[in-house]
């Protein structure tokens, strides 16, 4: 990477909305972003919804593309309402304020940096769209809709957009120096945690652990998680804001760790097991993926390859963990996936942002141990705060619907029970 020191800083600063000034707009940059924010959506719809769907049962197919479909469509709407206000207006050292509600004030010629307002705010969307989606697999097959719903719209708006703030809207993690560069605090941590939490609450699926609950199509997997590595070049490149070399060399990085992810992954189940599996070279990319996402902006070729490979050996250690030792029914492994993923490329951003790994190099005054701390106090920041918010709204959501299905329901599977409808007809 060919940044010199002290442009990290500055790389953060990008991602914090400049006030709507007489710039000049960019073509190349907003024409560069518009790819992004669509990118992205890939990433959701249909990315993560066929990743997920594939791997549940045939039966809670269409419950997990109606969730991710229907997160969608609320997250934007909360977004324009309060979201993107509270995120990035005013200069708040927790939240921020009410000056954009509705997106007051925001008109074709307001600018951020070098690209139209309205292109920062879809490409943002973008992000708490796929968030709470994420989560979604650390219940799926077993929580009801309505509190689901009602669920992922508290949660974003006292979560994500709280710690959206926090570290990309001029809060006190990003005053810190925190290095998150595409979200491994703000989307990865904050997703896996929540799953977990909201698994252990829910309980267990039924037959957890004993039954084999096996991906029924794993050809829709794979779709899926082709797309999510497509999406993943908006999701990293674009948080760069910018067509430049720094967007360049976020999406380089980004494809070496998901590549390096997906063969350690692969390989550790084959020399435990004999046999590389499909699910397991996937699950591999996504972890590499969530494992780079924070340091993309930061590190260079060597630094990406090796946190993917780090990210792939460790995930797959943290699922085994999960479910195998501790018994909980993190459905799809959001936590050891995503959570531990996230929190992994953090703490490794510190290291590899050196320019002796290739990295952007430190800032002035900043060292590897310096930059360790702030990143340590990030994600134990993160990971307190959304596991007790979390804990805290499925508690009051489960006084108003019930949280779980009953065992009926479960065992017809919720494409009928709750859609009236069924993923396959034979």
């Amino acid at each position: 990477m060919t940044l010199r020191t002290g442009q990290a800083i500055a790389a953060i600063l990008l991602l914090s909305p400049l006030p709507a000034m007489a710039n000049e707009i960019n073509a190349g940059d907003t024409a560069w972003m518009l790819t992004a924010s669509a990118l992205v959506l890939i990433m959701t719809l249909p990315g993560l919804s066929l990743f997920y769907g594939g791997l549940v049962r045939s039966r809670n197919l269409l419950s997990i593309l109606m969730q991710c479909f229907t997160i969608a469509c609320a997250m934007s709407l909360l977004w324009f309402v309060v979201g993107y206000s509270l995120a990035f207006s005013g200069d708040g050292a927790w939240i921020g304020n009410l000056d954009k509600a509705f997106l007051s004030g925001v008109t074709l010629d307001s600018v951020s940096g070098t690209i139209p307002e309205s292109v920062f705010i879809v490409f943002q969307m973008t992000f708490i769209m796929i968030t709470p989606a994420l989560f979604v697999g650390g219940f799926a097959e077993r929580m009801n809709f309505s509190a689901m719903l009602m669920y992922s719209v508290l949660w974003s708006l006292l979560v994500y957009v709280p710690i959206c703030h926090w570290v990309w809207g001029g809060g006190w993690l990003g005053q810190m120096g925190l290095l998150d560069f595409a979200g491994g605090t703000v989307v990865h941590i904050t997703a896996g945690v929540s799953a977990v939490v909201a698994a252990v609450v829910l309980g267990s699926r039924n037959g957890f652990p004993g039954k084999p609950m096996p991906p029924h199509n794993l050809g829709i997997t794979v779709a899926g998680a082709g797309l999510l590595w497509f999406g993943w070049f908006g999701f990293n490149g674009g948080s760069q804001l910018a067509a430049d070399g720094g967007a360049g060399m976020a999406i380089l990085v980004t494809h070496l760790s998901a590549a390096a992810g997906s063969l350690a992954w692969m390989t550790v189940e084959w020399i435990r097991y004999g046999k590389p599996s499909v699910l397991g070279i996937v699950t591999g990319m996504v972890a590499g993926l969530g494992s780079i996402t924070p340091a993309s902006g930061f590190v260079g070729p060597l630094g990406g390859v090796i946190i993917g490979l780090s990210g792939g050996v460790i995930c797959y250690f943290a699922t085994q963990f999960i479910k195998g030792k501790l018994k909980i029914d993190d459905s799809l492994d959001v936590f050891p996936v995503h959570g531990v993923g996230g929190a992994l490329g953090t703490l490794l951003a510190a290291v590899f942002i050196s320019a002796s790994w290739g990295g952007a190099g430190y800032a002035e005054g900043v060292s590897m141990a310096s930059q360790l701390s702030v990143q340590a106090i990030g994600v134990v920041a993160t990971v307190v705060y959304t596991a007790a918010v979390s804990y805290l709204l499925l508690k009051i959501v489960g006084l108003i619907v019930d949280l779980r299905v009953d065992g009926d329901t479960e065992q017809q599977g919720l494409d009928l029970a709750q859609h009236g409808e069924t993923g396959y007809n034979l």
